[in-house]
């Protein structure tokens, strides 16, 4: 577990309140961005999962899912009806015009819902919440987090998990790699960066570091808070 010396940059970030710490977990793909969730989650963290709210964006139904189908048909929809989101991927991947054309049918809806979710956290007074974006330095989401959590793996290693783990062709693995922002400037951008390049046993001893910071951190804002709120003696 590397930590940056930018741990600062949050300060600056989120101007919220100290009852809450909002912290962004983010990966290239096949970093294993979700076995750190699950762990975090295991650790009493509040999990808010941009994959999970963007097919609920699209659900049947839902303005997301009538905007897609008038604009791509019948072509991107399984036989059921629900949308087919690989036959929609593989449809925009290679296409940028289109590609910028989902986004804004389906990030606006999503970054609604996040908001909506942490609000809901915020009030039930949740310690530690984690929002899992998998992009969220290619969409200039990292303002509006405490803290930022980088899961990252060499290259290859990533290349083999998405050919071995999801059955893609490697050809067609490389290429969705090479769409995402190279790993060392977003190593750069974080405040903690977990190498998942070992065994499950390591990964949880490098979840647990990051976690007790964490936790460290909030037990220093909440002491704050209440010597700030604390009554002068006398």
């Amino acid at each position: 577990m590397q930590t940056n010396s930018n741990t600062h940059a949050g300060d600056t970030r989120a101007q919220q309140s100290n009852a809450m710490l909002l912290v962004a977990l983010t990966g290239n793909i096949a970093s294993g961005k979700s076995m750190v969730a699950r762990l975090l989650v295991e650790h009493g963290a509040t999990l808010i999962d941009a994959d999970v709210l963007a097919r609920d964006a699209v659900r049947s139904g839902s303005p997301g899912y009538d905007a897609i189908v008038e604009r791509w048909g019948n072509a991107v929809l399984q036989p059921d009806g629900a949308l087919d989101r690989g036959a929609l991927r593989r449809r925009v991947f290679d296409r940028p015009h289109e590609l910028h054309e989902l986004n804004a049918i389906v990030h606006p809806e999503v970054e609604r819902k996040r908001a909506d979710l942490v609000a809901e956290a915020r009030a039930r007074g949740d310690r530690v919440v984690v929002c899992d974006i998998p992009l969220l330095f290619e969409n200039n989401l990292v303002d509006g987090f405490d803290r930022i959590i980088l899961v990252d793996a060499p290259r290859p290693i990533r290349l083999e998990r998405l050919v071995r783990d999801r059955g893609l062709h490697e050809t067609e693995a490389m290429a969705m790699i090479a769409q995402q922002m190279p790993a060392d400037l977003k190593r750069a951008r974080a405040d903690f960066v977990i190498d998942n390049d070992g065994t499950r046993q390591a990964l949880a001893k490098r979840v647990d570091e990051v976690w007790h910071a964490l936790t460290d951190e909030m037990g220093a804002r909440q002491s704050a808070d209440s010597l700030t709120l604390a009554p002068p003696r006398g």
